[in-house]
């Protein structure tokens, strides 16, 4: 089955809107740090809550649509709990390093950028098996995605910033970073013209994938943050980010 270039264009256009998220650290320097962390805080909230509302009103219909609740689904979302997990583990391999040595802080700011090229790789993965699924679907997923990163990318530039990078370097090393997406998406559009039903066990990964993120980094994440009143304006983000991507269903 050909893909058309209809999702080529949605694929690769939503791929490039993601990757221009690595430019939205550079806003962040005119915050003060304690208004920036509650900012933060509201949008890993309502993050977390899109990526859940993503992958069961949206992502897992679509998976089991046609054939069912089968094996071979569930597998692949374990997979993609699976995955995820060693991916963050990839990624925190180095952030016990004392960064405060200079002969670390490099290697440090390296490191970060690794994890997040193989983190954007398998993004990239996800957008483009989600619109071959459909474009609804894909929409939804890029949405989740860019939800997602928004606070990620902020953090990044952040830790390039603290092991050394100038600004400039940050911001530009951050994009090259968030280009590997488009090899991803490449890599998943090849598999899909060769492995019969790709795409349903991709979006099925991808279910794994984002109740990882939004259960194990997110949510957790939250916690930390005591107080009523922020424990009140947080499960109201929480509960906007689900009736966020409830509301997209009006598209299909």
């Amino acid at each position: 089955m050909g893909v058309f270039v209809t999702e080529f264009f949605y694929i690769f256009g939503s791929i490039f809107l993601v990757s221009l998220l690595s430019f939205i650290g550079a806003f962040t320097l005119g915050i003060n740090e304690k208004s920036l962390k509650k900012i933060m805080l509201l949008l890993v909230g309502f993050s977390a809550g899109a990526l859940f509302g993503d992958a069961f009103i949206h992502l897992l219909p679509e998976a089991v649509e046609e054939s069912g609740f089968e094996f071979e689904i569930s597998l692949a979302i374990l997979s993609g709990i699976a995955v995820f997990f060693i991916l963050e583990k990839i990624i925190k391999w180095h952030h016990h390093h004392n960064v405060s040595e200079k002969n670390e802080i490099h290697s440090f700011g390296y490191m970060n950028l690794l994890g997040d090229a193989l983190h954007n790789f398998i993004d990239g993965a996800l957008i483009a098996g989600s619109y071959l699924a459909s474009v609804q679907v894909g929409v939804a997923t890029t949405i989740a995605v860019v939800l997602h990163e928004i606070p990620q990318e902020m953090g990044d530039f952040g830790v390039l910033l603290h092991s050394g990078f100038s600004k400039r370097k940050a911001l530009l090393f951050n994009f090259f970073s968030a280009l590997t997406a488009v090899f991803g998406a490449i890599i998943v559009l090849y598999f899909y013209s060769i492995i019969d039903n790709f795409e349903v066990l991709l979006v099925s990964f991808t279910v794994g994938g984002f109740v990882y993120i939004a259960g194990s980094d997110l949510i957790p994440e939250l916690h930390h943050e005591e107080g009523i009143k922020n424990s009140i304006a947080q499960i109201i983000v929480f509960l906007l980010g689900i009736a966020a991507m409830g509301a997209l269903l009006v598209l299909e």
